[in-house]
């Protein structure tokens, strides 16, 4: 029953939940959360001895009476459209968009200056030598090139970052365009779940183009750990929570059945469709770069403080991190409190920030290791 009701915890403290159950709905190879005797599947059932006490205020001229307007598909309008906290949400857009202007001013200024710098190094006649002298990033520009140590697990993950990226930007826009109804129990997992199956085909492309440009020649390997290594962690650390729940007894545990499902779409579906993307991804050139790569590395001289990579990862997460830290928070309070998240027209907004935010970073990251003679990317 579409309503929400409130009680008090301890401390006096108000817990609120949207939805009343007045029973449960079996689909096929399911139970009701109420009683595991309640298995005929396609069955509706009622719970029995439910006392529903309805406190109201009302005064003089109100006039009570059913509302025959409102349809079945639009029971929920009243309760998606009076979500709390907009002026938050609005809050959360301005400062992510004053973060994102910063960034902005920081890589303009960093582009102006060193066009500057350029032009007028082009211009000096002094001499033959100080017009070919070099300085700064481009002592770099032999070595900036040259394959990483690790170049295997970094295409790796770079494929499954992409598959990650697509499946997060097509599910948004589906919950934008009003597809992920929450009367539609389930749909926004199912959606997670059937788009990062079917989008194992460009993961597989990207890994196998970037390890290729590499020099890498281990094409199986790269293709097997680019199909097991990101989905391997998620669903070992899914199967270990899931038995501390089947040894508690909880219902909130996924069936066995559920998860030889999971097991058939990752090796029936996901593995062959990056098989297959990473085949046109080998069959591909080699990505070209702009300069010859030296045989000889070039020694690194000693670093700053502020090159050193623990500080460049820190700079890396605080700055993406508070433009979506406010949308995280209702995203947590709202899992935690079972409560309603539907906002995901402000969590579009903060996702396109968030690219934008992230891809200004590494500019600057990379522009200030470069000016530094830091050219090895592991």
């Amino acid at each position: 029953m579409p309503v929400t009701w409130c009680y008090l915890q301890n401390h006096d403290q108000q817990y609120c939940s949207t939805g009343f159950p007045m029973g449960c709905y079996v689909r096929p190879h399911e139970i009701c959360i109420f009683n595991e005797k309640f298995d005929k599947p396609h069955t509706y059932y009622l719970s029995n001895h439910v006392d529903l006490k309805v406190t109201y205020h009302s005064g003089e001229g109100e006039d009570w009476g059913p509302n025959n307007t409102i349809k079945w598909s639009s029971r929920w309008d009243y309760i998606l459209e009076s979500m709390p906290h907009t002026n938050i949400q609005w809050f959360s857009i301005l400062n992510s968009l004053v973060i994102v202007l910063f960034l902005s001013g920081m890589v303009a200024m960093i582009m102006l200056r060193t066009l500057h710098k350029d032009i007028a190094r082009y211009n000096q006649i002094d001499s033959g030598e100080d017009a070919q002298e070099e300085f700064g990033w481009k002592l770099v520009h032999g070595d900036v090139f040259r394959p990483p140590r690790k170049g295997m697990l970094l295409s790796v993950l770079l494929g499954s970052g992409t598959q990650v990226f697509c499946m997060t930007l097509i599910t948004l826009a589906f919950a934008c365009l009003g597809f992920l109804s929450p009367a539609n129990r389930g749909a926004l997992m199912t959606c997670f779940m059937v788009l990062f199956v079917c989008l194992g085909t460009p993961a597989g492309y990207v890994s196998a183009r970037i390890y290729k440009s590499f020099g890498g020649e281990k094409w199986k390997s790269n293709v097997l750990l680019t199909s097991m290594l990101c989905p391997g962690v998620v669903f070992c650390l899914f199967f270990v929570m899931n038995l501390i729940l089947w040894s508690k007894g909880s219902s909130a545990s996924v069936p066995f059945s559920t998860l030889i499902a999971l097991l058939a779409l990752w090796f029936g579906v996901s593995v062959p469709l990056t098989f297959i993307g990473a085949y046109f991804g080998f069959r591909k050139r080699p990505i070209e770069h702009p300069v010859r790569t030296n045989q000889i590395p070039r020694q690194i001289p000693d670093q700053s403080v502020y090159t050193q990579p623990v500080p460049g990862i820190i700079m890396g997460g605080v700055l993406p991190f508070g433009c979506i830290f406010i949308q995280l928070f209702f995203i947590l309070n709202s899992i935690w409190s079972s409560e309603m998240y539907y906002m995901f027209g402000f969590l579009f907004l903060v996702f396109v920030i968030l690219v934008i935010t992230c891809s200004e970073t590494t500019v600057l990251l990379c522009y200030f290791h470069l000016c530094a003679e830091v050219s090895h990317l592991s």
